[in-house]
This record gives structure tokens, sequence and C-alpha cells, in this order.
């Protein structure tokens, strides 16, 4: 039933005040046994209904509960110590931990009004038991004010807390927001740039080709060589055009094809690949290499490194080859597992799961011009091959 929050201190507070009650429930039991008569048989009873009372509370509170099941616990606690207070004085000692549990579990007014009461009536208990003296009247008020001091601070103490994990939540969340912001910003910025650059380069060069094309179709009939002149300087705005737009295209280009052949980048990848799964994976090329352009080039990178994912999650295999070739004027990379295989008819019209890497390497390379073939079998591998020709390439 004892509300607080979540931590090694609460937790620990939460302990000493079980453990207080205990103590101070069994030493009013413990006492009465010494002395004879009623009374003490009394004080004993209600003291282990006191404890019973508060071990059930305490248990049955694990979860949230109402404002009227806590105050039925603590009236019930209340009226068991009074009645207990008024045939033992020991009982005096556990209003300490019950001015502790008024602060932690009723709001400031309640609880404050309550701490007083119990005050009171542990003043008069003990002027009745034994006579009014100064230590009967300070120690109970003594006891109020340093649990009173104590239950408040720790009381501020939590609202600190909880404002801080407050302000960590809202940086967390503003963080969030802050690297979404830029990255958005930052696909701005980037579009706004390729667009300058397209209109700068690409755009103006075929604006310069219409205009002279233009230009030679009036002066085909009249002037030939002038029409011609034309159209050689169309070619050459054309051919300039082709290079800026490469030039734009390698920007954009994956960073393992940067600066390095297709070939040095298929390697490094299988040797990535070869460490993340922890099984033999070999490169090989053949053949003598081709111009390809940077698109197919990130094309074929891609389908490598999507094949290969999939032996390193899925194959369970002891091997795998990748191997480039050029044959015949033909661009080919092969990906070869002999992991356990699978039905490639089965998931091919599937969308999701495992299977959504194949038809994006599929929608990849048919975009780009190329052709995919997928060779599997249940328990016999798999092999992935991809076909560019001289003129796709």
């Amino acid at each position: 039933m004892i509300r607080s929050a979540d931590g090694p201190v609460s937790a620990g507070l939460r302990t000493g005040l079980h453990l207080l009650f205990v103590s101070l429930a069994l030493f009013v039991m413990i006492r009465a046994g010494f002395r004879s008569g009623p009374e003490p048989v009394i004080a004993a009873i209600l003291a282990a209904v006191f404890l019973v009372w508060y071990l059930l509370g305490a248990w049955w509170g694990k979860g949230d509960q109402s404002r009227g099941r806590i105050g039925l616990w603590l009236g019930g606690l209340t009226l068991l110590w009074i009645a207990m207070i008024l045939v033992s004085q020991d009982a005096a000692y556990l209003s300490f931990p019950l001015f502790f549990l008024y602060l932690a579990l009723l709001d400031r007014t309640p609880a404050l009004l309550s701490v007083a009461v119990v005050s009171a009536v542990s003043i008069i208990a003990i002027g009745l038991h034994g006579g009014f003296s100064v230590p009967g009247i300070l120690g109970p008020l003594i006891g109020a004010v340093i649990a009173v001091a104590i239950g408040l601070g720790y009381r501020e103490l939590q609202r600190v807390a909880l404002r801080r994990e407050e302000l960590i939540a809202e940086l967390i969340s503003t963080r969030v927001r802050l690297a979404e912001t830029e990255r958005e910003a930052g696909k701005l910025a980037e579009r706004e740039r390729l667009a300058r650059d397209i209109h700068d380069t690409v755009a103006q060069g075929l604006s310069s080709i219409q205009l002279l094309l233009h230009a030679a179709e009036r002066a085909s009939e009249q002037a030939p060589e002038t029409a011609i002149e034309h159209v050689r300087r169309a070619r050459d705005a054309a051919a300039l055009a082709l290079a800026e737009t490469r030039g734009l295209i390698d920007e954009l280009a994956p960073p393992a094809i940067t600066g390095a052949s297709l070939a040095e980048a298929l390697s490094r990848l299988a040797e990535n690949a070869s460490q993340q799964a922890g099984i033999p994976v070999e490169f090989h090329t053949d053949g003598t290499p081709e111009p390809l352009s940077t698109v197919v080039k990130t094309g074929l990178l891609r389908i490598g490194q999507s094949a290969l994912a999939n032996v390193v999650q899925h194959a369970d295999a002891t091997r795998a080859d990748l191997s480039l070739s050029y044959l015949d004027g033909e661009t080919i990379l092969d990906v070869v597992d002999d992991g356990r295989g699978f039905n490639p008819e089965a998931l091919v019209e599937r969308t999701a799961g495992g299977s959504f890497g194949l038809i994006a390497m599929r929608s990849r390379i048919a975009e780009l011009g190329g052709s995919l073939v997928i060779e599997s079998a249940p328990g016999e591998g798999t092999t992935v091959t991809v076909r560019f020709t001289r003129e796709a390439a």
C-alpha cells in the first residue's frame, strides 16, 4: 500500500519502514509477555492483529490503489494503535513509523493533521499510564517534528526526481525531433543542391541542344554547311551534358565503389560477409573487365550485399562464393551458397518476411535493364545470377 517512486533509495526506505513496524509490534508483544494481568494479554493480541493488518495492507497495496482503500487501511491501523496504547504504554513507540506512513500516503494537510492527532493521543495515553511529565510530552512532539521534517523533505526529493525524469523525457523527445528535423533539412538541402546542379548543367545543356537543333532545322535548306555546324555543336553539347550527368551520378555512388573498381568493392564485400557469418566467402573474377556505368556498378554491388545478407541470416551455409565474370559482351554476377535452400516459386509472390529481399532484387535489376535468375531447392543451396548485356551496362 506504500506508494513511492521506484529506485534503490525508495526501496530501502520501504524496507526500513516495514522492519520498523514489525520489530516494534513484536517488541510490544514480547514486553506484554513479561507482565501479568488481562491488559498485557489484550495488548499482545492487539499488537498481533495490528501487525497482521499492516502486512496485509503492504502486500495488498503492491498495485495502484484508490484513496478509499488507502484510507480504510490507515484508519484500521490507527484505531488498532489507539486501542493498543490505551492498554500498553509501549505502543507509543509505534507512533513514529505511523508518522512516516501518514506523510507517505496522504496529502500534505491530512498527513499533518494525522501526525498532530497521533502525537496528542500519545501524550495523553502516556500521561494516563504514568502521569504527565516533560519527557512524556517532549518525546512524541520531537518524534513528530523529526518525522515531518524527514517526510516533507523526502516528498520534495520525490517531486524533484519526478520533475527531473519529465525533463529528461522531454529532452530525449526534443533530441529525437531535432534529429528528424536535421535529417529532413539535410534531405531538402541535398535536393536543392541537386536541383541547382541539374539546372546549371543538364538542363542548360539540353536547352542549348534544342536551340542548336532548331537552328540547324531552319538552315538545312538554305545553308547546309551552317546546319551541319549547328548539329556538330549540338553533339558537343550533348557530350558535355552526358559527362556532367555522369559526374553527378558519381557523387551519388556508394562509398564502396568510389575510387575503386567493382571487383575491389565486391572483394571487400566478401571479406566483410565472411567475418560476419564466420564461414569462408570466396570472391572470384574472370574475363577482361568492361566499362560499366555507375548505376550498374551500384546495382551489382547492392545485389551482392543483399544476396550475401540472405546467406548470413537465413541460409545456414558452410561456405559461399561470389564471382564476377565478363563473358561474350555480358557482365555476370553469381552468388552461390551450400545452405538449406528453398523453393523460389513458393516465395516469389510474398511481399513480406524473408522473401522481400528477393522481390527487391528483381525490381532493382529490372529497372536497370538486367536479368536475375534464382536457382534453389530445399537442402541443395542457392544460386543467384545477375546478367547485364553490354548495351544495358
